[in-house]
Parts: structure tokens; sequence; C-alpha cells
């Protein structure tokens, strides 16, 4: 056994020992609803790990959000449901079987194809289970991903703009339309019409090989990155933040900005 597969059996093994008489009273309490917050944390702490870029803090993120699902194997497990070796064996068939072009003769050039070619593999694997091309977007995901993933699966089967020009004209259309139903103050038909406004934004990001759902956070970390700079700022002057102008906030903000594209302050250029 490769030493890789030497500590993911040590790894299981603890877990079960947790799980076991005599062990871990709340790792014993342990269900898959309860530790569903978890893994969604997890999986978020592995991405502010990337985005700091520092690679002794994504190994240590990584490890636990890899020990969920060895969780929740391990209460499977115990449950009769299916075991650790099963779990591995679905992916790596899994895995294999939807890369034909590698480990079988067919022959694919491009990333595209060989999306397309994953797709048309899921369907043929799931059958009748799932009848239409949207199926299979996890229904939790966040909003703005849950469109993206939507958006993608219509656009594989033909479902798309052909110009970015037409996707931009998609937004300012919406935009219109929310701008007609703020005018005439109908809350139900406003938030429709945001809904609408969001999901072409979403769109554009696709069209665009933008992440929505990336540059949203980022946006988020930037302006509580530069709001946090204007707090600091009136705190070292003795001030507070209720007691600011709007005009003091803004120049501050403006400061905030130019401290980021100077590579003086704490975060990115924008």
């Amino acid at each position: 056994m490769t030493k890789d597969g030497t500590e993911f059996e040590r790894l299981a093994g603890i877990m079960r020992r947790l799980r076991a008489p005599g062990g871990c009273p709340w790792d014993a309490e342990q269900t898959h609803e309860s530790l569903k917050r978890y893994l969604l944390e997890e999986a978020y702490e592995v991405i502010e790990a990337i985005d700091a870029g520092s690679p002794d803090m994504l190994k240590e993120e990584l490890g636990d959000l890899m020990l969920q699902p060895v969780f929740h194997a391990v209460i499977a497990e115990e449950r009769g449901e299916f075991t650790m070796a099963e779990v591995l064996a679905a992916i790596s068939d899994k895995l294999v079987s939807r890369h034909p072009h590698v480990f079988g003769d067919q022959i694919i050039r491009t990333s595209e194809e060989q999306l397309e070619n994953w797709e048309r593999i899921k369907q043929k694997e799931k059958g009748a289970e799932r009848k239409s091309a949207l199926a299979g977007v996890p229904p939790h995901l966040p909003a703005l991903l849950k469109a993206q993933k939507v958006t993608e699966k219509a656009a594989r089967v033909g479902f798309d703009w052909s110009r970015v020009d037409e996707v931009f004209a998609k937004v300012l259309e919406e935009l219109h339309e929310f701008e007609e139903t703020m005018l005439a103050a109908d809350q139900e038909r406003m938030e429709a019409e945001l809904g609408d406004l969001l999901f072409a934004i979403v769109n554009l990001g696709r069209f665009l090989s933008l992440n929505p759902e990336e540059a949203l956070r980022k946006t988020i970390d930037r302006f509580t990155r530069r709001f946090s700079h204007i707090e600091e700022s009136l705190h070292a002057r003795g001030a507070g933040i209720k007691e600011a102008s709007l005009e003091e906030m803004e120049r501050l903000w403006d400061e905030a900005k130019r401290l980021e594209r100077e590579g003086s302050g704490s975060g990115e250029k924008s």
C-alpha cells in the first residue's frame, strides 16, 4: 500500500474509533443531517486558503474538508448503507468511464468537446432519471452559482446567445424593466424583475468566462477591507463611524482604494 493509502486508512480508522463505544460523545452523536453545515464551512475555508496563496493553510484546510466525506462514509458503514471502499470505487469508475479519450480510444481535442461528452455520458448513465437538460443542478447551491450552472447546461444544448453584445443588450433590457417596476412601486414585480436582472448578469459573466459567485465574493472582500479602513481611520482620530459625515467616509473610501492601487494597503488592485 502506498503512503497515501496508508494515511487514508489511518484517517478512516481514527474516525471509526471516535464513533465507537468509548470514543468521543460528540462524534458519536453526529448524523448526515447534523454534518451538512460543516461540509459547507470546510469547503469555503479551502477557498479562503486558495485565495490566501498559502500552501500550509491549504494543506490544513484540505485535510479538514477531507474529513467530512470520511465522516459521512463511516456513518453509512455503521448503517449498512455502503462502505468506504464502495465510495472510492464509485468515483474511480466514474472518472474512467467519463474520460474515454484517456482510458479508451475516443478522440477529444478540446475542453469544450470534453464537457459536451461528459454530459452525454452522464445522461446515458442516469437513463430515465434525468429527462431535462437542466437536471442535476444541486438545489441548495448559492443562487448565483446555481444560476451559472443552469445557464451552462442550457448553453450546452444550444440554448444560448451567439454574440456578447446580445447578452449585454439583455442586461440593459432587464435593467430598464426593473426601473419601470421601481418607479411604479410594485414590490412584487420589483422582486421578479430584480431576479431577471441578476440572472441576465450571471449569463453575461458566463458568456465572458467570468465566475459571478467569485466576482461578487471578491467585491464583498474589497468592500469589507475598505469599510474597515474607514472605521480604523476614524478610530485613530478618536471618532466613531456614526458621527462621521458621508463626505468624510467617502474621502476615506477613496483613500483606501488609492492605497490598494499603490500596493500599500492590505488588498488587491481593483
